[in-house]
């Protein structure tokens, strides 16, 4: 599936993953390959993207930092305070603040 993280500032992350994890308002949830189409609200807390490989990344320092999880280097984690999330089609889309 492909997942694009958007901030008002830059997109942060735009990439084929193999899933993602959110901090939805009624607790973490995750998606993978060909979920149902959703709509939700995210509250803090940190996104956590599997991937297969990081060659493919291209991240914006300035704007925000997605960094491995110690234990895998193909999770990425992200810390947000808030945010939207659209799954439709096959594609993820992360509004975060």
């Amino acid at each position: 599936m492909y997942l694009e993280i958007v901030t008002p500032e830059a997109t942060l992350f735009s990439s084929e993953v193999d899933s993602v994890a959110v901090p939805g308002i009624n607790g973490e949830f995750q998606m993978l390959n060909n979920h149902a189409p959703i709509v939700s609200l995210l509250k803090e807390g940190v996104v956590k993207i599997h991937t297969h490989t990081q060659s493919h990344l291209e991240l914006d320092d300035l704007h925000g930092t997605i960094v491995p999880h110690n234990d895998d280097d193909k999770v990425l984690t992200l810390q947000i305070n808030s945010g939207t999330i659209e799954m439709k089609d096959n594609k993820v889309i992360i509004l975060a603040d």
